[in-house]
C-alpha cells in the first residue's frame, strides 16, 4: 500500500503519477502536492474532498456515526470521563494517570484568574453588545496582557499559552454574560470543578450564597466533553490557517472564535431555541410539522438531523440522558420545554422523520438543557467557542509540533479579466 500511486491524465503535458497515503481510518488520500509543478491545481470549493493536514487527534465516519478522540469514543468519555480528563487526552494523545492528572487539574486552576485590567478592557463594550462579539475581542488581546507566552517557535510558551486559554475561557465567558447583564464580575473559586466554577462565575451574585447543583454541574460538563473537538471544521480548520503563519496563541483562538460565530457553524442550538419559540405551545406543533413535511415551505426544524452524521448523532444518546435529568431535576415550568420535550416524543416516532433520518442532534439536547439552567441563547455560542478552546488549541499545538509546517496559501480558478491597459479619467466613456 505504501507504493501505490494514482495516475493522473493530463490534457497536454501527458500524465502524472500521486502517491496515495493511508489513514489509521477512513478514506485513503492522493497527495497532489506536487500537482502544480504540472501546471495544474485542483479545484474543491468549501474543501469538502480536500485533506488540508495530516492529524492524530480526532476521528469522524459520519455514515456510521462514529466520533472518535485519540480513538476513544465519545460516549464513551462523556460517561466515564470529564472535560479536564479529555483536554488532556486531546494535548497529549494518552488519557493521564491519576498523578498526571492531578498536575493537569492543579495547573489549569493556578491558571483561573485573568489580569485585573480586563476589568476595564471590558468597559469599552456597550451593554447590549452580543456576548461574543465581546469573547472574541477579549480573548485577542490577552495577548496584550500576557506578553511572556507569544513565542509559538518555544514549546515552553506553547504549553503555558495552552494553559492560560483552557484556564481562563471560562472566567472570560463569564464575564460576557456578567457585563451583558450589569452585574458585577465574581472571581473564579478553585476548590470547584471546571463546570461549577463556570456555573458560579455565571450566577453567583456578591450579596447571597450560590451553591452549585449537582445535576446541572454535570450536564454543563457534558456538554463542554462533546463540544471539545470535532475535526476539521470550519473554525479549526481557521485556527490551523492562522497558526500556520506564525500567529500569536491568542489570535489564533480569536479567529476561531470569529469563525464558530457563523451561524451555519457554531449557531446550532442557538437556532433550535429560536424555533422553540416561533413555534410557540404545544397545540401549534402539528402546523409545522406539517410545514417541515412541505418541501415547498421554506420552514425548517433546526435541531434535527446533522450534516455530518447521516444516520445517528453519536453524542446525541448522552446528552438526551442527560437532558432529561435535568428537567426531572429542575421541575421548570416552561412552554418551550413543553414544545422541545413533544417535539423529541415526534421526531422519535413519526415515520416521516425516521425515514429521513431527522433525529433530535446534540444541538437540540444541549439548547435545551441550557435554557433550562438559565442561559440566554445570546450565551449559547460562548459557551460552545469555551467547550472547543481545547480542541483548537489541540490542533495549533499539533501543527506547530510538526516538522516542516508551511503557512497555508490556498489556490484559485481566477474568471476575472485578463489583462488590459489603464484608461486615464478624461479618456473613459
Amino acid at each position: 500500500m505504501a507504493d501505490l500511486k494514482a495516475k493522473l491524465e493530463l490534457p497536454e503535458n501527458g500524465s502524472i503519477e500521486l502517491p496515495v497515503k493511508q489513514g489509521t481510518a477512513g478514506h485513503d488520500v492522493i497527495d497532489i502536492s506536487k500537482l502544480g509543478s504540472s501546471g495544474y491545481f485542483t479545484f474543491d470549493p468549501g474543501f469538502l474532498a480536500t485533506a488540508s493536514c495530516e492529524s492524530a487527534i480526532t476521528y469522524i465516519d459520519g455514515d456510521k456515526g462514529v466520533l472518535l478522540h485519540r480513538g476513544y469514543p465519545i460516549d464513551q468519555l462523556a460517561e466515564e470521563s470529564n472535560y479536564l480528563d479529555l483536554c488532556y487526552l486531546l494535548f497529549y494523545g494518552e488519557l493521564p494517570n491519576k498523578e498526571q492528572y492531578a498536575q493537569f487539574v492543579e495547573t489549569v486552576k493556578t491558571h483561573t484568574m485573568v489580569h485585573e485590567q480586563l476589568a476595564f478592557f471590558f468597559r469599552g463594550f456597550r451593554r447590549d453588545a452580543h456576548p461574543m462579539a465581546m469573547l472574541c475581542g477579549v480573548t485577542g488581546a490577552l495577548s496584550a496582557f500576557y506578553q511572556d507566552s507569544l513565542d509559538v517557535n518555544d514549546p515552553k510558551h506553547r504549553r503555558i499559552a495552552a494553559f492560560r486559554l483552557v484556564s481562563k475561557m471560562p472566567t472570560i465567558a463569564a464575564m460576557c454574560y456578567k457585563y451583558s447583564q450589569g452585574q458585577p464580575f465574581i472571581y473564579p473559586r478553585n476548590e470547584l470543578s471546571y463546570a461549577g466554577n463556570f456555573l458560579q462565575m455565571m450566577f453567583a451574585v456578591p450579596c447571597e450564597d450560590y451553591k452549585v447543583n449537582p445535576i446541572v454541574e454535570r450536564a454543563m460538563d457534558r456538554i463542554f466533553v462533546l463540544h471539545a473537538d470535532h475535526e476539521q471544521n470550519a473554525s479549526t480548520s481557521t485556527v490551523r490557517l492562522a497558526g500556520s503563519s506564525g500567529a500569536n496563541p491568542f489570535a489564533c483562538i480569536a479567529a476561531g472564535i470569529a469563525s464558530l460565530w457563523g451561524p451555519a457553524h457554531g449557531g446550532a442550538n442557538e437556532a433550535c431555541l429560536n424555533m422553540l419559540e416561533e413555534i410557540g405551545t404545544v397545540d401549534r406543533i402539528p402546523e409545522f410539522i406539517e410545514r417541515a413535511k412541505d418541501k415547498d415551505d421554506p420552514f425548517r426544524l433546526m435541531g434535527f438531523g446533522h450534516r455530518v452524521y447521516k444516520n445517528f448523532d453519536p453524542r446525541a444518546k448522552v446528552m438526551r440522558e442527560t437532558c432529561h435529568e435535568v428537567l426531572e431535576e429542575l421541575k421548570i415550568d416552561d412552554p418551550l420545554l413543553d414544545v422541545a420535550m413533544e417535539l423529541e416524543r415526534i421526531a422519535l416516532n413519526d415515520e416521516y422523520f425516521i425515514s429521513k433520518k431527522l433525529y433530535p442532534n446534540v444541538d437540540f439536547y444541549s439548547g435545551i438543557i441550557m435554557k433550562a439552567i438559565g442561559i440566554p441563547t445570546s450565551m449559547f455560542t460562548v459557551i460552545f467557542a469555551l467547550a472547543r478552546t481545547s480542541g483548537w488549541i489541540a490542533h495549533w499545538k499539533e501543527m506547530l509540533d510538526q516538522p516542516g509546517h508551511k503557512i497555508s496559501r490556498p489556490r484559485q480558478l481566477y474568471t476575472g479579466k485578463d489583462s488590459r491597459n489603464f484608461v486615464e479619467l478624461k479618456d473613459r466613456d
